[in-house]
Order: C-alpha cells, then structure tokens, then sequence
C-alpha cells in the first residue's frame, strides 16, 4: 500500500520529490524514484507484504519494465506459481512483482487475472507505453492531468498540483454532481483539467495519445424466469464466499484488525475472520457516550468481540468536530459531504495506533440488499398504482408530519418517499440518494451558478439502474449503488481517511466474486419477506449473537443535526453566515438562511443539505481562497 505518482515528458528535476512529499502521509515507512530521460516514476511506501525486498519502484529483470503499485494483490502467490510455471523467474516475495511478470506475459489482459485492490503504472521503456490500471470497483484511486507531451498521474491531486500548468479552476459539471449527491463522479474530479482513471479500467499513453478502455463491469441482469435457489443453499454460499474473501485478506506481514461497528457487514467480517484464524484479532469501535443513544452501536459491537474473544478498543466521539474539519478536507483535496467521514476519521486514527492493516465491513449493503430505501422501492412501486389524487394527498400530508432527531427520521423519510408522485421508480429512487433535487438547485443557485447547472447530472445513475434484472426494480437500485454510490462516495471515503493516517483498509465484501454472485441472485432471495439483509442474516444465525441480528439498521451516522444546533452552530454561522454566502455569489442568500431557519429551529432536518454547503465553503477557502483563484468562470 502506497501513494505512487509519476510523469511521462520533461518536468524539472524538483517535481517527483514535492509530489512524493504531499503524498508521504500514504506511504510513510520508504520511498523512491525512478528516471529515465523525460520519464520519471515515484512512490511513498506503506510497508505490509515483503517488507525486505519490496521496495518500489520496481523493474523486471531486463529493466524494460518499470512499476508502482499501491494496493494489494490478493491471488498473488496462486499467480506467481502460474508463471513460474512458464518460466518467469522471482527476485523477491512481493505481489508488485508478480504484477510486473504478470504483465510481461499476458500485456494489458494481466488485469483480468488479478483478484484485488490495485492503482498501478508501469513504465515500457522499449516501446515508450506507459500503462495504468485501476480495479473493478474503485477502491484505489487514480488522477492524471494530460496536455499534449506532458502526463502526470497520482493517488491524489494534491500531488498533480505540485505542477505549475495544472490548474485550480472549477469542473461545474463535477461541482453540480458534488451539490447533487455530496461527492464528485468516477471520471471527472473538482478540478476542471484532472481526471480519475474509473474503476475497472486501463489507460495507455503512446506519442501523447491517451487511450482508456474497460476490462470488467457487473454481470448483466438475470430474467426473471431463473429457477430461485433455496435460501439455506444460498446462505451457505454466502458464508463460504464470505469467508473465503476473508481469508485473502489476511495476507500480512504486519499485524492487522477489524473495524467493528456493531452491524452485521462488521460482525460477519470478524466471525469469518475467527473461523480461519485462532490468533489474535484487535477491533476498533467508534461511539457517541450517551449523548446520541439512537446513534450508538458500541453495545452490539462489545458482544461480537465478547462472542470472538478479540482485543477490543473503542473510541468515544465527542463533538469537537471544528478542529478536525480542514484535516478532512485537506485528506479528499475535493469537497465530500458525506458527514461518515468524522466517524471514519476518528476510527481509522485510533486503529493506526495499534495496527497497519484493517478490514472493514463496507460493500455489505450494496450487494445483500442493507438500506431501508431498497424496501421503498418496493412500496413505491404499489404506491405508483395508487389514484393520482391519492399519490399528490399523501405528499401533503407527509409535509405537515414534524421531524425527529433519532438516527431514523421518519418524517423526513415520509416526505421523501411521497414527493414527486408521478415520477418512474428509477427517478424517485435517485431522489431519495440526493442531497438537493433539480428544483431545489433552481431555488438555491444564483445566476452565475445556475448558468452552469445542466440536464443530466444523474446519467450514470440511471444507466445503471436500466441495467437491472430479476424483474425487479430493486436489482436496479443494487446496480445503481455498487456502480455510482459505493466505489464514489464510500470506498473513496475509506481510501482517504485511513490512509491519511497511514492505514490499509481491506474489505471482503468488495470481492468482485462476491459482488458478481449477489447480483446473480435475485433480490426476494437478498431480502426474503422485505427483511433487510435477509439472506446474510440467515447465514449468520448461530454464528452472530442474536442481538446483532435482530436489531435494526444504524449505519456509521453522527448526531448531525443535533452537532448543528449545538457546538457546531458557531461554525455553521462562520462558513454560511449571510455575509459569507453573498460574498461567495453561488447561492441564494435567502434560500439558505432559510434552510438554516427551519433546521435550527427544528421545525425541519436540513443536516445533509447544509453540510454540503458547508464542506463546499471550507473546501473553496482551503484549495482557492488560500490560492487567490476564486473567480466564477
């Protein structure tokens, strides 16, 4: 695990090591440089397989080929025996060689024989090809910059910004995403010249053409008419998978642990994890004390690691969030308003205290069906059947219903679930994953916003959702989320908050087998008599204490609304005081002292949409205020 970073065409000497220096935080225990002419390749080395002779960057022993890799190869040893096979020859121990060899031998369809996370560059000095690749779901990140003779890449922008012609100036189409689901899309980044390689694509740079192409994408939706498995049969699979990912992810030559939340993903991580192994296992757990009791799942959390007899660590969160805020965004360099972050901060910082490698529960609710909107798509669907009178009334009388404060505000759900009455399920459920709706952005933008404000920002979305199968719209809405939501939004959270902190996050649930065999199964197997889950409950049963099964879905949430109202209203008023908003010329001051209004008065939850705001104000002061770039254009 590692930041890599590098150039193709002549950059002055200083650069490689000032990208490097801004990425050391991924990478703190080596580092190292390879140039040649107008290439050069870099890394900041998070030592955790071969710690000896690992070192990066790497070359084959002709030196034609040249590597950084940042993540981790799970199948390596089974591949590297493949080759071995065939007459390849090893100089050390490590998964970045077997990359090396691998793509020595196969070329660019190496990519389809490596089972895990991975961002990776390697150089072709012969031939003057510089190839990248990026996993199936994103859980590695890769920018680049490219104009005409001069590409840059690396795991972080910061890094590409290093570089006198990489501009600061706005992607409105990535900002538009940003204010409409809280985070930036897979190909475009904040910045208007930087881009993401996708997931589960390659890129090849020839003569300063660049050239990206897919190598996997979800397995296509299933008919209808497929014979349904039993659910016992299907839930043994589920275990076996299950434990099998984990079992891969237990490639270490550093101690490593478990983030624990109290959920099943979590808890089923660490039972399979025991079941492989009798060593030891360290956990690490966020709660709130008893200031956010709807919030909490340490309990839940102290009898999994009870039942698993692992050394267990918990970390109370307390609502001194100011201070850690530009850490925050100073760790995405893009605004992210996933409030999630906090919580995944503290953990990821507390868990880097004991150990260097974890494993996570994320990617458990995208494929075994865990979010309670799965369950209104389905009600929508009996709703959309509904007089049209009846739809419109009942969104009236979802509007006068009061919010509440506990982590399941219904109300607010309410309203959400009955707005929009005569939309396609496809477009109702995309509202539900929004921070702010079309119309809410008409409202909000002022002109020099709104001119840049265009249909389409949910295209992905809906192609993927139109790519479901079963005939049924929930296999659309799992799609929609492993496609857009888990690799964008929680997987990129993962990503920078732990190793902002120096720390692997492993997730098992993310296996692409795993994904690939949820999707095969049909979502009435997923979540049998609309229980959430369902199916990964089932497998677990005797396995997980009773209490972790049967209590209701939390998520990783923060008292945010009520944070607010409190000791975070200081900082509400300094990046959305009046003053501020006008200065900023974005958005409608009246719209968002209104939204201010009704959330600190409780009259409405307004949390998400004002953190969105909030985190884009902190985000221009840190990476334009600071630069003297901000300018509307």
């Amino acid at each position: 695990m590692c930041g890599i970073a590098g150039h193709v065409g002549p950059t002055a000497r200083e650069l490689m090591p000032a990208m490097l220096g801004l990425l050391k935080h991924r990478g703190p225990d080596d580092s190292g440089i390879h140039s040649s002419a107008d290439v050069g390749l870099g890394m900041t080395r998070l030592a955790i397989i071969d710690l000896v002779t690992g070192q990066q960057p790497m070359s084959d022993p002709t030196g034609r080929y040249w590597i950084v890799f940042n993540g981790e190869i799970y199948n390596f040893r089974q591949l590297r025996t493949v080759l071995e096979a065939g007459g390849r020859r090893f100089r050390t121990r490590s998964d970045t060689e077997v990359i090396l060899h691998a793509y020595a031998a196969y070329g660019e369809a190496c990519v389809e024989r490596l089972s895990g996370m991975f961002a990776f560059a390697i150089w072709d000095g012969a031939e003057r090809r510089l190839f990248l690749a990026r996993d199936r779901l994103g859980k590695k990140p890769l920018y680049y910059w490219h104009r005409g003779r001069l590409f840059l890449f690396a795991s972080e922008p910061k890094a590409l910004l290093c570089h006198p012609a990489v501009s600061r100036a706005l992607d409105w189409p990535a900002f538009h995403h940003y204010l409409a689901f809280g985070y930036t899309p897979a190909a475009r980044s904040i910045f208007d010249t930087i881009h993401k390689l996708p997931p589960a694509h390659t890129a090849t740079l020839v003569d300063g053409r660049l050239t990206l192409s897919r190598y996997w994408q979800l397995p296509l939706g299933v008919a209808a008419a497929r014979p349904r498995p039993r659910l016992a049969e299907s839930a043994a699979a589920v275990r076996e998978g299950l434990r099998e990912a984990v079992r891969r992810r237990l490639e270490s030559d550093v101690p490593l642990g478990v983030f624990l939340s109290g959920g099943i993903d979590s808890s089923a991580v660490v039972a399979s994890m025991r079941e492989v192994t009798s060593g030891r296992i360290a956990t690490f757990s966020v709660g709130f004390g008893g200031t956010a009791p709807s919030y909490d799942e340490l309990p839940y959390a102290r009898l999994v690691a009870k039942r698993f007899e692992t050394d267990h660590h918990e970390e109370i969160l307390e609502p001194d969030v100011q201070a850690m805020l530009p850490a925050i965004v100073r760790a995405f360099d893009e605004p992210f308003a996933d409030s999630s972050a906090i919580p995944t901060y503290i953990v990821a910082q507390a868990t880097a205290r004991h150990v260097k490698v974890a494993l996570s529960g994320i990617g458990g609710d995208e494929t075994f069906g865990g979010y309670p909107r799965y369950l209104g798509l389905r009600a929508s669907k009996l709703h959309g059947r509904l007089p049209r009178w009846l739809r419109h009334a009942s969104r009236a009388l979802a509007r006068r219903v009061p919010d509440s404060a506990s982590s399941r505000n219904w109300s607010d759900w309410a309203r959400r679930f009955t707005d929009h009455p005569d939309a396609t399920l496809c477009d109702r459920y995309i509202g539900w994953t929004r921070f702010f709706g079309d119309a809410e952005l008409v409202g909000l933008a002022r002109p020099a916003l709104a001119a840049h404000l265009e249909p389409g920002v949910d295209a992905s979305q809906q192609e993927a959702f139109a790519a479901g199968g079963h005939g049924d719209p929930v296999d659309g809405a799992f799609r929609l989320d492993l496609t857009t939501y888990l690799p964008d939004d929680l997987l990129a959270m993962a990503d920078r908050m732990s190793m902002n902190h120096s720390l692997e996050v492993r997730a098992p649930f993310c296996d692409h087998r795993i994904v690939e065999e949820s999707l095969r199964l049909s979502p009435q197997i997923k979540i049998p008599g609309g229980r959430l889950k369902g199916l990964l409950k089932t497998a677990f049963t005797g396995v997980l204490p009773e209490e972790v099964l049967a209590h209701r879905k939390q998520g990783f949430m923060i008292p945010l609304g009520d944070w607010l109202r409190g000791d975070l209203r200081a900082t509400l008023e300094d990046l959305l005081g009046a003053h501020q908003v006008r200065a900023r010329g974005l958005f409608d001051v009246d719209a968002v002292e209104g939204l201010k209004r009704e959330h600190l008065s409780g009259a409405r939850t307004h949390a998400d949409r004002l953190w969105t705001l909030m985190m884009a104000e902190l985000w221009m002061r840190e990476y334009l205020d600071q630069h003297g770039l901000w300018t509307l254009r």
